[in-house]
Parts: structure tokens; C-alpha cells; sequence
């Protein structure tokens, strides 16, 4: 039988020290007596192959989030995993082992979104430490596949931990929370992704984590992760973060000394080129070569378990044909994809439209007819992309009606035209919106000005936006619009990674949609919800707040009146609510400590999908209500369903302050519907959750 670890380790053992550390850089070096070929474990896989060509490209994680479907994404994720085959071995045989051509994918990210204002808050899968699970468990396996020791590809949950934001000082920061939070918060996502997920990789952030950086932290890497966890894949640091050691964070003087803080408590692979240091560390006695040799041990295993290095293939995996990559089957998929994830978020009944009924419709605003908006960062590049604009165009104009088209405003700036007056595409925005009969109005952000800390305009901080507020341009396209049309109906869509607010002028909206980064085929599926061809079924993964005034302070990291667990406030959309075109009713609650069994009937007049939503309530903790289980329940009309919902394994325990989960005794009260169980909830959707006692 083929023991990896031990070929590995016997590989490794056959390597001189120089070639040794030049496997710890993640532009691994080729050690041509040995027939090991140049590797690069730099790619990205976030929502699609990255940065290396044409790939189906998904809707940003948040917009996978927003789907509430772990089954869902787990095949996204195989399709994902499929296409990075499929290139990776046509690169291979071209010749190519460039950057973002390997099969290690540094993805998910399976941070905490605490903050709306953190501008790579739309990698995330939102602000639920317990929905942040249960989709990264599930990208993580569709990604790498069901066989440890023969992956598909390997997949990092990063950024390991406590990390999300601000940008501008991630390379200083020291993020500072207690042990409550450290472990009922920030870490129940990487333990799940580590003991479920099996994830073969772990990314260290930039950021200290109680005065230790990330990517040298023994608390972190060595006693949680590899000790307490039992972690036995490969930890990559975040890109050029250990020179950040010495440079930055002042924990060490020199570069051998970050070297040797980062490798001594389990970072395997550098981002980077500092690792180049680690022969001069062991030669001033800073680390042994049998540090070394275990790290690259560790890496030669994950090569291995990829089938590379010599060791088995899977033939189903070598076999991948190109032409897998932008398929028809993953189109289709994609665009089932940015159907589940739509979120409606109000509705007066205009909407679903009849196309019938509309002669001219004005399509308005910078993110109408943007292909940026549709995809978020980290993206490979689409056949073809479908803007809000062309879906609405290619669905009603065969049917011989109009689509109007004005971009009403820049993204951010004051005026669309260099040598233009401020505003100058409001007049046309106007015209438009007289001459229509509805309007689309298409707001929001994109990546350019919602990203990473390199990611920098006139209105991001460093990638951070500086409060939940649509850039000034879009507020004046908003009023002129809403003005404008008087009595018409205006349909609001936002194309964004973050919660926005609307200067209050919600309520003059006919509907809103949240459409997130919807994908290469976003515009179809929002043209298709909004003219009725099915019934939106999307679910806010992150709470839309009034105010960043309502939050404690962006650097501040405890999580006291954050999220809708914490959060005392009123909000402007909650956590898990979502509208659709149908409705249906809950009956027959029976629950215990394990499951929740209830039954689903639609009631309404179409097909359509719920999301089945559980959340415990336990007196006298911080939590005000936190989810325990959730489930997708696609009915037709009049029919029904009994629905039985696994409970999270600690649904009625808290971690104590050394990582094990304690359960809570006394009464619980659990609650099964299709949103939360706070009034605003249920008042904006319109039914209350069951609930039952659960007494332990």
C-alpha cells in the first residue's frame, strides 16, 4: 500500500538544505535530479478558477452564501474543482507552471463578516459562524473531493484568525477579543473546516491575534489548530505577511528571526520570498533542518496527495477534457446559481411584472449594464457576460416592448465625462424615466471600490467603505429618479458585496432586490425574478444596518451589539429574510435536542423554494437567538412536505475558554420559520416561526 507521508518524508530526506527551503516558497523551485518539476501553490478559486483565462464564473461567495443551500454549493464547488482540472493539466502540458496554474486553491473564506464596512466582507459567507460552516464544510469537499489521501484539488480556509479588517492597518493590527468570542465566533468556521471538511490547507492572516501574528502564532497554529484540532495538512502564509513580523508588527528584529517565529509554530509555505531566509536561520541556530524537514514533508504530501510527485493518479482527475472549462452544464448551473441567491427584499405586489403589460421599461444607473459588478474580486474572466441590461433587453424586446438604457451617474465619481458638470447624466436619467412605464433602477459597488487594501478610490478606505451610505453620485441618481417618476413604479436592484442603507427613501421603492455579485449570467436570472419566470428564494446572510452610528467602533473587535446574534437595534433588513412570489405555511413542530421535524405546504399559486430557518434561544447568554439548522424546500402548488432539519451539534452548548463545547442546562426555546424570530422579522415577512421548549 502506498503510504504518502512516508514517500513523502523519503523524498524529502534525499533533498539538500538549499533545496529544501526552495520548496518553502510558494514559487517552488524544480529539483531536476529528482524529476520534481517547478510548482506554484498560488491560485484562487473563490467562485470560479481565477486569474488564469476564461472559467464559469459563479457569483461571489457572498451571493453563494445568500443561497442557504449546502447541497447547492457543494456542486458549484465540484464544478469549480472540475475546471481547475481541466486547465491545470492543459497548462501542464503546454508547459505552463506559472502562477495561478497549480491545483492548491486558496479558498474559502470562511472569516466572520462582523463589519459591513470591511471591504472583503463579499468573500465571506456573511456574519453566522454556524452558516459560515456548514458552507465552507461544503465547498471545501466539493472542491477536494471525497478522498483525503487523492484529492481533486486542494482547497485553504483562510484567513486563520480573527480577521476582517480594517485594510489599511491589517500589516499593524492587533485584533483583541475574549476567549468567549475567540471561540463562539471567530473559530467555530476553521474548527469545522479542519475535523468536517478535512480541508488540506489553512491560510495565517496578516493581523496579530492577541498580540501574536497569525502566521507565527503558537496559540493559533500549534495548540489550537495542530494540537487541539489534530490539523495535519499544510499552513500557507497570507502574501508577503512574514516579513510584516519584523516590519511591522516589531515582534521580531530581523528577517531570520520572522522566518524562524513563523516556521517554528507550523507555517509550511511563504507567500512570498522571505522564506529564502530559513537556510540562514538554521545555520545561526534560530531552527533545525528537522523543522525544515517537517515542513516540507508536509508539502511534498499535499503534491502527493494530488497525484503529482510520482504518486497514484485518479484517472477520472487526469482525465478532465479542456473541454470542461465554461461548459454548457456549469452555464446552466451558474445561472441556477444567481436565481437562488437573489434576495427580495420588498415588494408591494408589482412585482413579479407582466411582460405583456409593460410597452417601455427604463433600465438606469452605473451597475445596469456593468460587467465588474457582476462578478466581485478574485474572478477569472467569462465567455460572456449577461448585464441587468441585456437580460432585460434579450426577455421583452422579441415580445416587441421597449428597454430604454441611461447610466444616470458614475459608480463614484461626480461626472461620467472628464470635462462634464457635476451630475451630468442625471438629465438623461430623467428622460428615461419619464418616457417609461417602470423603471429599473441599478445601484451599488463593485470591487474596484469595495475589495482588498490595494483595491483604492475616491470613496473606499484602503478597500474599507467609510459607512453604508450608496456613493453621493447614486444618492442624487436616486432622488432625481424617484422624483422623476412620481406615481410610476421604481424597482430598486443593488449590485453589491455589503450591506448599503437608502437615505431612508425606502418605502418609495415598489421592490427592492439584492442581486450581491450575481455572476457572468446575473442579468438574466434578476430580468427573469423581476418579470415572474420563477420565484426568488435568496436569504440575507448579512444584517442591512441603519447606521454604522448603531455599531461599536471598525477596529473594535468584540462582538457585543454586532450581527443579528448581538444586535439590540432596529435594523433596515434582517439576517435571513428573504421574500418570493409564493407563500407557504409551517405546521405539526416536533423537535428535540437532535432534529426539528415540522411540516411545509406552499400555498400560493407558484412553484417556489423556502428556506427553512432554526434558531435557538437561550436565556441568559450573550446571544440573543443564533442559528442551529436550516434546509431548502422546493414545493408546487398545494403541495406539502414533512421536513426534518439535523440540529447543529452544539445548538444548546457555549466553548468555554479552552475550546469545548459546554451545554447549557435548563429550558431552551427553539424556533422553525422562514425568518428570525425577532417582531421586525416577522413583520416584515409576515408570518412568525413556530417554536417548542427544549428542556435539558
Amino acid at each position: 500500500m502506498y503510504d504518502i507521508k512516508k514517500e513523502a518524508a523519503a523524498l524529502t530526506a534525499e533533498l539538500t538544505l538549499s533545496e529544501k527551503v526552495g520548496q518553502m516558497l510558494h514559487k517552488a523551485a524544480a529539483v531536476p535530479r529528482l524529476d520534481i518539476p517547478a510548482y506554484n501553490w498560488w491560485n484562487e478559486a473563490l467562485h470560479g478558477v481565477a486569474r488564469s483565462g476564461t472559467a464559469t464564473m459563479f457569483p461571489q461567495a457572498i451571493g453563494l452564501a445568500a443561497m442557504w443551500d449546502e447541497e447547492f454549493l457543494y456542486e458549484v464547488a465540484s464544478a469549480i474543482s472540475t475546471e481547475a482540472r481541466a486547465k491545470y493539466h492543459a497548462f501542464v502540458e503546454e508547459g505552463d507552471r506559472d502562477i495561478y496554474k497549480g491545483l492548491t486553491f486558496w479558498s474559502p473564506n470562511i472569516n466572520i463578516f462582523r463589519d459591513p464596512r470591511w471591504g472583503r466582507g463579499h468573500e465571506t459567507y456573511g456574519e453566522d459562524p454556524y452558516l459560515t460552516a456548514r458552507l465552507g464544510v461544503a465547498f471545501i469537499r466539493g472542491l477536494q473531493g471525497p478522498d483525503r489521501n487523492g484529492l481533486k484539488v486542494a482547497a485553504c480556509a483562510k484567513h486563520f484568525a480573527v480577521h476582517s479588517g480594517p485594510e489599511s492597518l491589517r500589516h499593524e493590527f492587533n485584533a483583541e477579543c475574549d476567549m468567549y468570542d475567540l471561540w463562539n465566533t471567530y473559530l467555530p468556521a476553521f474548527e469545522a473546516a479542519v475535523r468536517e471538511g478535512r480541508v488540506e490547507a489553512v491560510m495565517g492572516a496578516y493581523n496579530r491575534t492577541l498580540g501574536e501574528p497569525c502566521c507565527g502564532s503558537k496559540l493559533l497554529l500549534r495548540d489550537i489548530l495542530r494540537g487541539k484540532w489534530g490539523f495535519d495538512g499544510h499552513v500557507v502564509s497570507d502574501c508577503w505577511a512574514v516579513k510584516d513580523f519584523h516590519e511591522h508588527h516589531k515582534v521580531t528584529r530581523t528577517p531570520r528571526e520572522s522566518v524562524a517565529l513563523a516556521v517554528e509554530n507550523g507555517c509550511d509555505v511563504n507567500c512570498g520570498n522571505l522564506f529564502g531566509h530559513c537556510e540562514g536561520a538554521v545555520e545561526d541556530g534560530m531552527l533545525t533542518e528537522a523543522q525544515i524537514d517537517t515542513a516540507v514533508t508536509r508539502l511534498f504530501t499535499a503534491r502527493m496527495r494530488l497525484g503529482l510527485l510520482g504518486a497514484p493518479e485518479n484517472e477520472e482527475y487526469v482525465s478532465t477534457p479542456f473541454e470542461a472549462v465554461d461548459s454548457c452544464p456549469h452555464r446552466e448551473l451558474n445561472l441556477e446559481a444567481a436565481r437562488r441567491g437573489l434576495c427580495l427584499l420588498k415588494n408591494n405586489g408589482i412585482l413579479p411584472l407582466q411582460r405583456q403589460a409593460v410597452t417601455t421599461l427604463g433600465v438606469i444607473g452605473p451597475n445596469a449594464d456593468s460587467r465588474r459588478a457582476l462578478q466581485g474580486n478574485y474572478e477569472g474572466r467569462a465567455s460572456a457576460h449577461i448585464t441587468p441590461l441585456t437580460g432585460f433587453r434579450r426577455l421583452i424586446e422579441p415580445l416587441g416592448a421597449r428597454v430604454l438604457f441611461a447610466e444616470g451617474a458614475h459608480l463614484y465619481k461626480e461626472s461620467v465625462s472628464g470635462l462634464s458638470e457635476k451630475g451630468d447624466r442625471l438629465a438623461e436619467a430623467r428622460a428615461v424615466t419619464k418616457r417609461s412605464d417602470v423603471v429599473v433602477l441599478c445601484l451599488g459597488l463593485d470591487a474596484d471600490i469595495e475589495g482588498e487594501e490595494n483595491d483604492v478610490s475616491s470613496f473606499s478606505v484602503g478597500g474599507d467603505k467609510p459607512g453604508l451610505e450608496l456613493p453621493d453620485s447614486q444618492r442624487a441618481l436616486m432622488r432625481e429618479v424617484l422624483a422623476a417618476a412620481g406615481e410610476k413604479p421604481v424597482i430598486l436592484v443593488l449590485l453589491s458585496g455589503s450591506a448599503l442603507t437608502l437615505d431612508g427613501l425606502e418605502g418609495k421603492f415598489a421592490a427592492i432586490i439584492q442581486a450581491f455579485y450575481p455572476g457572468a449570467c446575473g442579468g438574466k436570472a434578476i430580468a427573469d425574478a423581476v418579470f415572474g419566470r420563477y420565484s426568488p428564494e435568496g436569504k440575507l446572510p448579512v444584517t442591512f444596518y441603519k447606521s454604522t452610528a448603531d455599531l461599536p467602533d471598525f477596529c473594535d473587535y468584540g462582538m457585543a451589539n454586532r450581527t443579528y446574534r448581538y444586535f439590540k437595534g432596529e435594523v433596515l433588513f434582517p439576517f435571513g429574510f428573504g421574500l418570493g412570489y409564493s407563500s407557504f405555511e409551517l405546521s405539526g413542530l416536533d423537535a428535540d435536542e437532535h432534529k426539528c421535524v415540522v411540516t411545509v405546504k406552499n400555498t400560493g399559486e407558484m412553484k417556489a423554494a423556502e428556506k427553512l430557518q432554526i434558531y435557538v434561544e437561550t436565556p441568559g447568554q450573550r446571544e440573543i437567538h443564533a442559528l442551529a439548522g436550516f434546509a431548502r424546500v422546493a414545493l408546487s402548488p398545494g403541495e406539502s412536505r414533512e421536513v426534518t432539519v439535523t440540529l447543529a451539534a452544539n445548538a444548546f452548548a457555549r466553548y468555554n475558554e479552552h475550546g469545548d463545547p459546554v451545554v447549557v442546562r435548563g429550558e431552551h426555546t427553539l424556533h422553525a420559520g422562514f425568518c428570525r424570530p425577532d417582531a421586525q422579522s416577522v413583520r416584515l415577512y409576515g408570518q412568525a416561526p413556530l417554536k417548542a421548549a427544549i428542556t435539558l
